[in-house]
């Protein structure tokens, strides 16, 4: 069996982070290492899914609330503009395999795509 992925030790409490929003189903932090001025993460509660092809096969119905969980962080925090970004693969920089959408807004800075 694998080790938890660190989204799961932040949701079960084991790990801080600044949690801006949750719910049972899904929760959003801040990102530690932020690309943007608002840069969030919205994460389902569940390991079930390391990335959002898995996610959008398994269960289109938590996507499609992590999206609208999205936009209104994003109405919140940034006048409703924004970027959601999904990495899939580790050479497409996804360095979680946890499915996970970054949330950006703001002046984007180099590399946000990462």
């Amino acid at each position: 069996m694998s080790e938890p992925s660190i989204f799961s030790r932040i949701i079960a409490g084991e790990i801080p982070a600044t949690v801006v929003w949750q719910n049972e189903r899904l929760i959003a932090i801040e990102d530690i290492a932020p690309q943007a001025p608002v840069h969030l993460l919205v994460i389902p509660k569940t390991e079930d899914y390391s990335n959002v092809t898995e996610l959008a096969a398994g269960n289109p119905g938590l996507l499609a609330e992590m999206v609208a969980v999205a936009a209104t962080l994003a109405a919140e925090h940034a006048n409703g503009e924004y970027r959601l970004v999904f990495n899939s693969g580790q050479s497409a920089g996804q360095t979680v395999f946890h499915v996970h959408a970054h949330v950006l807004a703001g002046g984007l800075s180099e590399g946000a795509l990462a």
